[in-house]
């Protein structure tokens, strides 16, 4: 973590789309549409983090399931 990142405690909250993709977003910020809030909250560091581990195929849900058909 670097000095500025550790200076930084804006509280951050994950985020994912109907595609399931995932983004943080400030808590203080009311999500733009299209998004949900998935209950993981911490500084950057921590949210992406979560993002790291809980967002293993990159596809979007649509061609995810659009490459099952074949």
């Amino acid at each position: 973590m670097t000095p500025i990142e550790k200076a930084d405690q804006t509280l951050w909250r994950v985020v994912v789309n109907h595609e399931e993709q995932y983004s943080i977003w400030p808590v203080d910020q009311t999500l733009p549409l299209g998004w949900t809030d998935i209950g993981k909250q911490g500084v950057k560091s921590e949210c992406l983090e979560h993002i790291e581990t809980v967002w293993t195929d990159l596809r979007p849900l649509s061609l995810r399931l659009q490459l099952q058909q074949y």
